[in-house]
């Protein structure tokens, strides 16, 4: 009977996380590199959706452009890394 139990719960965990996997590959985003005049820019995205670019500029700070909401605005952020949002996923 208990193994039974355990090969139920051992099926059940692999089928939960069969399911869960394409959420979790999703959670990486792809980034392109641009390289301009002064700057490199890094896009990030994740289901081909441009949520976030990372400026280098040659002389200065690092700093991130975020959209938000999903609506195009991008929004300065500075910092080392910037969270995927919800509308993303």
């Amino acid at each position: 009977m208990t193994i039974t139990r355990i090969a139920s719960a051992l099926l059940l965990s692999l089928a939960l996380l069969a399911a869960a996997s394409p959420v979790l590959a999703q959670a990486q985003p792809d980034i392109s590199v641009r390289q301009e005049a002064n700057q490199t820019l890094r896009e990030y995205r994740v289901n081909g959706k441009l949520y976030a670019i990372k400026v280098e500029p040659k002389d200065g700070s690092a700093y991130f452009l975020v959209d938000r909401n999903g609506d195009g605005n991008f929004e300065r952020q500075g910092g080392g890394n910037v969270e995927i949002p919800g509308w993303v996923r």
